[in-house]
């Protein structure tokens, strides 16, 4: 029997081709500084690790829905630090990446998908596992009608990745109002709401946002950004009571379920606020030496008051700018990565340790 292979129908995964970049850096007398990917390197809080290890001797099945100690502990997280009270509809995932990539087929959709125009590479994978057709576009409530009447869904991403660009309260109402006109459910990835260096991020489920109607609204929310929890594959979704009853439901005839352990963790670190603080501050630190040495070497830094991330041109060809950083043994990633309008454009995580944000700012300071 024919068989057609899913990955037939996928992108080539990206860092793949970051391969002899990685290799020209590696070459440096002082190794390599790897700031291509936004994956943590400070250690967990011992209150999360404590949490984990409490939980570790639990046998039984976890429940896909979490305890009623984590569904709370999301709840008031919400409410505490985003100003989005009255969510009681949430769902624990094993980390976003995989809620986002199986989003639009858990929720049946076969038209059109929309993305932002320069995304994480992940919104277009999911729309092709789907089988649905993924469209670019940074304004759904601007499209012709019979262009808005194909639409299943619409994944928006703010704080962004990679640009760090924030969406305000106005662009979301607009968003919203246009979904539920046309029947559209709206996903907005927030796992960068805690990283802001500049105005407020709202999340979609702010009270100024939806005024408590979250009716087609599904926010997605991370710990691996700002818990540093990225190996525990921790997040969870939440809004829309149909939307997230449907997804449980899912989910659990899926068997995707966040171990019992992983939850304790998660419980922990929705209730504590301290560690993010702190998290917090090593960022803007890193931010600020990593931000000055680029604008002394002739970038541009572009949009970036949020998030994990530098973007950052000088307008040329991205590879060119990938090249350039190797050569000097730091690894960062190319704007290609996330779309047609992004190939002048690098990425440069802020997730380096100390350490490497010194040799970053020293290297450019000596080859610029």
């Amino acid at each position: 029997m024919a068989r057609t292979s899913l990955g037939s129908t996928l992108p080539d995964f990206p860092w793949n081709l970051l391969e002899p970049a990685k290799d020209t850096a590696s070459r440096h007398p002082e190794g390599i500084v790897n700031l291509s990917v936004g994956s943590p390197v400070d250690a967990v809080a011992p209150g999360i690790q404590l949490a984990l290890a409490e939980a570790a001797a639990e046998p039984g099945y976890p429940q896909t829905i979490g305890t009623p100690k984590l569904r709370q502990a999301i709840t008031d997280s919400l409410a505490r630090r985003y100003n989005a009270p009255d969510v009681t509809s949430v769902l624990p995932v094993i980390g976003t990446k995989e809620a986002i990539a199986w989003l639009p087929t858990l929720l049946g959709c076969a038209g059109t998908v929309i993305i932002p125009e320069i995304a994480y590479p992940t919104y277009e994978v999911a729309a092709l596992l789907a089988g649905a057709t993924p469209l670019r576009n940074d304004y759904c409530y601007e499209l012709d009608e019979d262009t808005a009447a194909t639409i299943d869904l619409v994944f928006i991403n703010s704080p962004s990745n990679p640009t760090g660009k924030v969406l305000d309260a106005d662009h979301l109402r607009k968003v919203i109002e246009w979904a539920r006109a046309h029947d559209v459910v709206v996903a907005s990835d927030e796992c960068y709401l805690g990283l802001t260096w500049e105005d407020p991020a709202p999340s979609i489920l702010d009270a100024e946002v939806a005024g408590g109607n979250f009716d087609n609204l599904i926010a997605i929310h991370s710990l691996s950004k700002t818990a540093n929890l990225a190996g525990y594959r921790a997040g969870f979704l939440a809004g829309c009571p149909t939307l997230i009853a449907e997804l449980t439901e899912l989910r659990k005839h899926a068997g995707l379920m966040v171990p019992a352990p992983i939850q304790a963790a998660m419980t922990e670190a929705l209730i504590d606020d301290d560690h993010e603080v702190l998290q917090k501050l090593r960022y803007a630190s890193r931010r600020a030496k990593l931000m000055r040495a680029v604008v002394e070497a002739g970038f541009e830094v572009v949009n970036s008051e949020a998030g994990l991330y530098l973007w950052i041109t000088r307008n040329e060809d991205c590879w060119d700018t990938v090249a350039w950083f190797a050569d000097k043994g730091i690894l960062v990633a190319p704007g290609s990565f996330y779309g047609p309008n992004s190939q002048q454009f690098v990425r440069v995580a802020l997730t380096g340790t100390d350490d490497d944000v010194a040799k970053f700012v020293s290297r450019l300071k000596d080859n610029s």
